[in-house]
């Protein structure tokens, strides 16, 4: 399953070209995207990892658990192969995990999954 050392880490892109995960990273403050950055190394390198860091969500489905500095970020993302796959992430609001941002990150999934032919 994995390579020599590390997953690969790629964003989810949309059909129309979007990254949403890396555009949400983006909008971060700087010491957040260094929390989530770390978080994002910690994966790649230690796939697989359980809690405190990632919770498995649904089938082929996990999320990332980040503490930034005044909130708290969820990562939500699956592994192939070789690859750690970031489908969707959001800033958390409640204690469970929002049935919209689940949706949006199976229905991701579903389409990396037709657009590289995996199962």
């Amino acid at each position: 399953m994995k390579n020599s050392n590390h997953f690969q880490v790629i964003f989810y892109i949309s059909e129309n070209g979007i990254e949403p995960v890396r555009k949400l990273l983006q909008s971060l403050k700087d010491a957040d995207k260094k929390i989530i950055g770390e978080d994002i190394k910690t994966l790649q390198y230690g796939w697989p990892i359980g809690m405190p860091l990632s919770k498995k969500i649904d089938t082929d489905l996990w999320e990332i658990r980040s503490k930034l500095l005044d909130r708290i970020l969820r990562v939500l993302f699956t592994v192939t192969d070789s690859s750690i796959v970031l489908l969707h992430g959001y800033i958390k609001k409640s204690n469970k995990l929002p049935l919209a941002e689940k949706n949006t990150a199976k229905k991701r999934l579903e389409l990396f999954k037709k657009s590289r032919r995996i199962s």
